[in-house]
């Protein structure tokens, strides 16, 4: 694909909390085993060519939760269940996989994430997950903001209302880098160059 060349051996999959806590939720404008499906894909593809694939899950237990107007969970709403922050077992999880535990929407803060990137050189990271405008948004500003190039694979990711999805996909993504399908993102990774 001559619009998204991609070096293997400089990029990343990063993939966003798909964990048992995220999968289970009712998504827009994709379903959690849509999502899933297509991150299995990508990631499929990344470890043939050796690529680095990366799965990154939050502990909801600890999560963060301010004072807001419209709280995530609820005061006084029972603590999530032991395994609510496992990753979900339809996300394939392999052995030379990487996984970053997180403690807030975003992957890098208080995280080994940016020292994982920078040993391997990675340029590239090709973002996924759940949920758009939370946990793959908020990744990609501080990617941004530490000089990573994004991609962000339209139909592996989405969020609680097709609104929040279809306002980052189409207009803050699309100014933070590339907004592409995983069909797309696949074909651009079996034309990719560069060793792994």
């Amino acid at each position: 694909m001559t619009d998204l060349d991609i070096d293997i051996g400089r990029t990343a999959l990063v993939l966003i909390d798909l964990q048992n806590s995220n999968v289970k939720r009712d998504l827009a404008p994709y379903t959690a085993e849509q999502v899933v499906g297509n991150c299995v894909l990508l990631a499929g593809e990344m470890r043939d060519r050796g690529g680095m694939v990366i799965f990154v899950r939050v502990l909801v237990d600890q999560l963060q939760m301010p004072p807001s107007d419209a709280p995530i969970r609820k005061p006084g709403t029972p603590a999530p269940p032991p395994d609510a922050s496992h990753l979900a077992l339809a996300a394939q999880v392999q052995a030379q996989d990487i996984v970053v535990t997180k403690r807030q929407w975003g992957a890098f803060y208080g995280t080994e994430l940016d020292q994982l990137l920078r040993r391997r050189h990675i340029k590239t990271i090709i973002l996924g997950g759940i949920a758009t405008n939370f946990g793959v948004e908020s990744t990609a500003r501080a990617a941004l903001d530490r000089g990573y190039e994004v991609v962000f694979v339209e139909d592996a990711m989405s969020s609680m209302q097709a609104d929040m999805h279809k306002f980052a996909c189409e207009h803050t993504f699309r100014i933070m880098g590339k907004v592409r399908s995983t069909r797309h993102v696949i074909d651009a990774l079996q034309a990719g160059t560069g060793d792994a």
